[in-house]
């Protein structure tokens, strides 16, 4: 038994947002030899597969409205990945990330338009921040054209918060290994019918491509899912939320290290007022409580 499940659980947190930072240049690899939609297809079945094959019996035992809710979200995945890796093809990997990680302040508006739950301040501040920090990453240096692979990654963002409020309102108590199978089996699902009847199949693959879809498949898919859902049971929303925002940073910092990726002082500020947008969407009334007591 683990003695202190608080600091493993922020610990997978912490590992899957850097294996997640990771994923952009990777990706961004593969998709030199491999279609997006040949790639996303078989990172998707493998990943179902690593899921599916522990969970085992835990299958028959699924109910009607988690198996719904399950499909829901793999479709609504699949749809954000596409969006998301083809705009890759079209932009860097530093801003794939952190354009990728708006998607968290849409999420309060998105529940706002379906449950009717207002936003908060926190929130309408946090979406100020944001649009503020897309328009210096995304617009090129006369403010007067964005680059079609950042609007694609802008609305993957849309999907994302459709699968995380599925998430809310269909999955309470279910197993997270047998949730996890059944998405990524419907997101593959969508993606090799994509792969089959719009692009050519892949040949004269290098070992290297096969490797990175490999990489992508068991850690940045099916290993970070398991992390993230294991590291939230143990861990506040408010920190689990800003642990994960680091995903974006990583994704910048290792395009800078390893693509070559050139930060401009206003992509800079751009990236650090979307990372300050997330944090405050997600942890900042928690923040703001945890302050107001400390004064008391």
């Amino acid at each position: 038994m683990l003695k202190n499940r608080g600091l493993w659980g922020r610990l997978a947190l912490f590992t899957a947002a850097l294996i997640w930072g990771t994923s952009f240049v990777v990706l961004k690899s593969a998709l030199g030899n491999v279609g997006t939609m040949w790639t996303l297809a078989i990172r998707f079945s493998l990943a179902a597969a690593i899921m599916l094959i522990p969970a085992g019996r835990k299958l028959k035992n699924m109910d009607k409205r988690s198996l719904k809710g399950a499909v829901l979200m793999g479709v609504c995945l699949a749809a954000a990945y596409i969006l998301q890796t083809f705009g890759l093809v079209f932009t860097s990997p530093g801003k794939n990330a952190f354009l990728t990680s708006t998607y968290c302040v849409l999420v309060p508006f998105m529940a706002w338009a379906i449950y009717k739950r207002k936003p908060t301040g926190f929130n309408i501040t946090a979406a100020v921040l944001c649009v503020t920090g897309i328009g210096l990453v995304a617009l090129n240096s006369g403010f007067d054209e964005i680059n079609i692979g950042d609007i694609l990654t802008l609305m993957c963002g849309i999907f994302y918060s459709l699968q995380i409020i599925m998430m809310e309102q269909y999955i309470s108590g279910a197993e997270p290994v047998t949730i996890s199978g059944v998405q990524f089996s419907a997101a593959a699902v969508v993606c090799w019918l994509g792969a089959l009847f719009f692009e050519a199949a892949p040949t004269n693959v290098p070992v290297s491509a096969w490797m990175n879809i490999l990489y992508l498949s068991v850690m940045c898919t099916a290993a970070c899912f398991f992390l993230q859902a294991w590291g939230m049971r143990y861990t506040p929303s408010a920190t689990a939320a800003m642990l994960l925002t680091l995903e974006a940073v990583f994704g910048a910092l290792i395009s800078v290290l390893f693509f070559g990726e050139v930060l401009t002082a206003k992509v800079f500020i751009g990236f650090v007022l979307i990372f300050v947008a997330v944090v405050v969407s997600e942890a900042g009334e928690e923040l703001f409580a945890k302050h107001i007591r400390k004064k008391a």
